[in-house]
């Protein structure tokens, strides 16, 4: 064969293959001039746009909606005004309902017999109270106090805050037997160890499971009682309530029912050890949406479903749907209102230091950590203690030189798993201090008793270092409450790796609880940081609770449960088709891609 015919022949082999190319670059080269072109009006857009502070509140959702999974969002400013304006626009004239177990407002009789005003020192409590101010809403709980029946009205009702009534408290009248089954027993002798891995095994008793499911009817009867029409948004809050969306919804078939999770979903085969694990699931599946603090525990509670019931799971959308209604799954980081009410009320931080010191007995010049949780077998906190002995056997110059607040509120004491603990702190703290103090030291000042809140943010204010070892948590609002208390910009948290905080606060110094060498080490490093690092995290710390606080939180849930009211307003022959989403009340792609 010649080599002219050869030439010939590898040209006419790969001449259509050469002009496929550069016909391909041409139009490559063409859809980048298109593109561009297209994105110069869109890139010069901002600056004609007002001010956010200018925007109705519909724009305000639109911007929130867009950066709803961030925390660095600079032109929303959450506050009570803006959840107000929301509501207003969003979901007007329309009737909010908070269940949960803990009532915002305690009364109780003192020795001399008059009624005292307890608000509880809860993180639930401190969170969702403002929430339900700003939604002028109805909180139903469990009334509790010795003088509360004395204070309600003939249909159980009070107006609260009692300064300024904003809400209605409704209050729910339960006898020992029931508190005893489906408080002390289903919900914290099963749930909470099961929910929790912290290796205490969970207890069920079908006595108690026949007891949390009266209960739970209980509450829903009152949820249908206080409605005052068939389409209530009703917020319920925590595991006490698993099957209560599914009662609600049998009764109030056009309700919007919100569940938030606030503690842990563990996967599928921790899970698996409950007995009644399908009801559980039924249950929290007649809710519209269906809460957690991080999308891991999102996707436990996904997969839960997933092995346990027959249902449809989109992932991409995260939706559930079962028997012909469509639950979304959705994270919400839930976190504090901001500025605490509490922080105007308080000292100078200098100044709370030396009340806290006179009062302990402190020299100016020790160094102090702090501590403040209920006193829970998911806090760690001796775990927190055995690394405090770890430092001061790696740096014993810290003998002497540093003193350890523990504020720990008894709770659950008559469950044995409460008592024992109980026990082994006070023992734990006693031979720690045999060991490493003397007749004027403490290393460990134990204060197993409640304190209100305006003490316990003196404490905050006054202390160097503040320790959040939690073994497992969902969110833990003790690492927020402490960054938000130190508006000085001073002080070093130290936050567990298993808390969902340290999913936000990346500033803090994140440990393992379980390991007390490094946890140690993380002490010292916090005792030693100067003042200008401090500084520089807590400013940024603060910064992400600023912005992304409880009133995001919520208002983030009440955007979705309107988008669902809209969606279901809309007559199905004449919504748009969605061959992915075919349930009436799923979110649509677009509007979930905007939400992330």
């Amino acid at each position: 064969m010649s080599p002219d015919f050869q030439i010939v022949s590898v040209f006419g082999l790969w001449g259509p293959i050469f002009a496929s190319l550069v016909l391909s670059l041409l139009a490559f080269l063409l859809s980048v001039l298109v593109f561009l072109r297209r994105q110069r009006p869109a890139q010069a857009a901002p600056a004609a746009e007002p001010p956010m502070a200018a925007e109705p509140p519909r724009q305000l959702l639109q911007e929130s909606r867009r950066n709803r999974g961030t925390v660095d969002d600079p032109l929303v400013s959450w506050t009570p005004e803006t959840l107000r304006r929301i509501l207003a626009a969003e979901l007007p004239d329309e009737q909010v309902i908070l269940v949960s177990n803990r009532e915002p407002y305690i009364h109780n009789l003192g020795p001399d017999g008059n009624v005292k005003l307890i608000v509880p020192a809860s993180g639930l409590v401190s969170a969702l109270e403002p929430v339900t101010r700003a939604c002028a809403g109805t909180w139903i709980a469990h009334g509790g106090g010795s003088a509360d029946r004395l204070t309600v009205d003939e249909h159980d009702r009070i107006q609260v805050p009692p300064n300024n009534p904003s809400y209605t408290l409704r209050r729910v009248w339960l006898s020992e037997e029931e508190l005893q089954g489906y408080y002390l027993g289903f919900a914290n002798d099963g749930l909470w160890p099961l929910c929790h891995i912290v290796f205490t095994r969970p207890i069920f008793r079908a006595s108690d499971w026949e007891a949390y499911k009266a209960v739970n009817q209980k509450f829903a009867d009152i949820v249908v009682e206080e409605a005052r029409n068939e389409r209530p948004i009703v917020l319920v809050q925590d595991y006490h309530f698993a099957l209560l969306p599914r009662m609600v919804r049998e009764r109030l078939p056009e309700a919007t029912i919100i569940t938030f999770w606030h503690i842990p979903w563990p996967n599928s085969e921790v899970f698996s050890i409950c007995p009644w694990r399908e009801q559980i699931l039924d249950g929290l599946l007649g809710s519209s949406i269906v809460g957690f603090h991080i999308q891991f525990h999102c996707n436990n509670f996904t997969e839960s479903v997933d092995r346990f019931l027959e249902s449809r799971i989109e992932r991409e959308h995260s939706s559930i749907t079962y028997g012909g209604q469509t639950t979304l799954v959705h994270s919400y980081p839930i976190s504090i209102e901001w500025p605490p009410a509490k922080l105007a009320t308080q000292l100078p931080a200098a100044e709370c230091r030396k009340q806290i010191f006179d009062e302990f007995g402190l020299s100016p010049d020790i160094k102090l950590m702090v501590g403040v949780e209920r006193l829970d077998y998911t806090k760690g906190i001796i775990d927190r203690f055995v690394a405090l002995g770890q430092m001061f056997e790696h740096h014993p110059e810290w003998i002497g030189r540093m003193a350890f607040v523990q504020i720990a509120a008894p709770s659950r004491g008559t469950l044995p798993a409460y008592r024992i603990l109980h026990e082994e702190c006070l023992a734990f703290v006693d031979d720690f201090n045999r060991r490493f103090g003397s007749a004027t030291y403490k290393p460990i000042i134990m204060l197993d008793e409640h304190h209100d809140q305006d003490s316990i943010y003196c404490t905050y204010r006054a202390a160097d270092v503040c320790v959040v070892s939690s073994l497992h948590d969902g969110m833990n609002l003790v690492a927020k409450e402490f960054v938000a208390a130190r508006d000085d910009e001073q002080g070093v948290l130290i936050l567990s790796t298993f808390a969902g905080a340290s999913r936000e606060l990346l500033e803090a110094l994140i440990v393992n609880p379980y390991d007390a060498t490094g946890m140690g080490e993380a002490m010292h490093r916090a005792l030693t940081m100067p003042e200008e690092e401090q500084r520089e995290r807590m400013r940024r710390m603060r910064e992400v609770v600023r912005d992304n606080n409880v009133y995001r939180w919520a208002g983030s849930m009440l955007q979705d449960a309107a988008r669902l009211r809209r969606r279901s307003q809309i007559p199905a022959d004449v919504q748009p088709a969605e061959p992915q989403a075919t349930a009436d009340n799923v979110v649509r792609m677009f509007e979930r891609k905007l939400a992330r």
